[in-house]
């Protein structure tokens, strides 16, 4: 099958990988994002998939608007794709775009749909507090993840995944099950499924405002937001901001679920459950381990945090360099 592969971060880079290995597959040429500008020093920088795109010496095409730019949908058209392959882009498609290919243009998608379409379906299904999630190949229509479904494959989150250890996980999924979906639509062994729009959820960018903490939050709330939008969630302590970027929600409901060195916790401190402060105050520190904060709804561990201007660092180390004591609070972000 001749590919055009369309996309742009490292989720796509392990389904890219997987075509360029494959012997059924050749890759005419990839589609990608203009080069960004990033914070340190300002420099242009490719996308992970252009960089992968020149090692294989592939045609790079970065339009700043897909839709509008005449040469690169003229240079699509002469190509006579078998198949467009879409993972990660960031632009949507024209149906002048998705007509062109013979089978015409396959999404490999982050979720179960037709739950969580849209731009960060990772990020939204561990802040809900999701215990599956998974990945699903679609005929892409001219809507947002509304195309029939093509395959499925599932995997559990557990307690602890962040939105980076999923998505590297799904990504690799989702190479495996893309290479199966174009070998079964060639073969013609696929049945499109229409989604249930009835079902459907949405998961939109995520804004600023998204990553502030709120102390008043259940422990399980916070958790789930710190880990589902990593490693971006902000509080405030002694008046200057701080990134908390992993912690554990304790207590009975959660022990089966954390690793051996955590479950610990409830031996140490067995008096846990008699403990009660103010949101955002920590009521107790956990020698080698971190500071435990109150929430509006139980006790949250705080596993590694970053200050401003800092590297990130483990709770103990925290506690140590700043001589945090019980008592002190933390304050929402901003």
């Amino acid at each position: 099958m001749k590919v055009v592969f369309f996309g742009t971060p490292q989720f796509a880079v392990p389904t890219l990988e997987k075509l360029l290995n494959h012997p059924e597959f050749e890759v005419l040429a990839v589609v990608t994002q203009p080069d960004k500008r990033r914070e340190r020093g300002n420099k242009l920088t490719p996308s992970p998939i252009k960089t992968v795109s020149t090692a294989a010496n592939l045609p790079i095409w970065q339009p700043q608007r897909i839709k509008k730019d005449t040469e690169t949908l003229t240079q699509l058209k002469q190509l006579q794709a078998d198949v467009f392959v879409v993972v990660a882009y960031g632009q949507i498609l024209s149906q002048e775009i998705l007509d062109m290919p013979k089978f015409g243009c396959i999404n490999v998608h982050g979720s179960i749909l037709p739950k969580y379409r849209g731009a960060a379906p990772i990020q939204w299904c561990l802040y809900n507090g999701e215990k599956e999630t998974g990945i699903v190949t679609m005929l892409m229509d001219a809507g947002m993840d509304t195309g029939a479904m093509l395959l499925k494959a599932t995997t559990p989150i557990g307690l602890l995944d962040n939105a980076q250890d999923l998505a590297i996980r799904l990504s690799l999924i989702g190479a495996d099950l893309l290479v199966e979906t174009l070998s079964q639509l060639e073969q013609g062994e696929i049945q499109p499924i229409a989604q249930d729009d009835s079902q459907a959820t949405y998961a939109p960018l995520i804004k600023k405002p998204d990553y502030a903490l709120d102390w008043s939050k259940s422990a399980l709330a916070l958790h789930n937001q710190i880990r589902g939008f990593y490693p971006n969630c902000t509080a405030t302590f002694r008046n200057q901001p701080l990134k908390i970027t992993a912690t554990a929600p304790l207590g009975s409901a959660f022990w089966s679920e954390l690793p051996p060195e955590l479950q610990e916790i409830e031996h140490k401190l067995p008096d846990l459950s008699t403990i009660s402060s103010n949101p955002g105050v920590v009521v107790s520190i956990v020698k080698g381990v971190g500071a435990i904060a109150q929430t509006g709804d139980g006790l949250l561990l705080l596993r590694e945090v970053q200050q401003a201007g800092k590297r990130p660092q483990s709770g103990w180390d925290f506690v140590n360099g700043t001589r945090l004591a019980v008592g002190e609070a933390f304050a929402g972000g901003s």
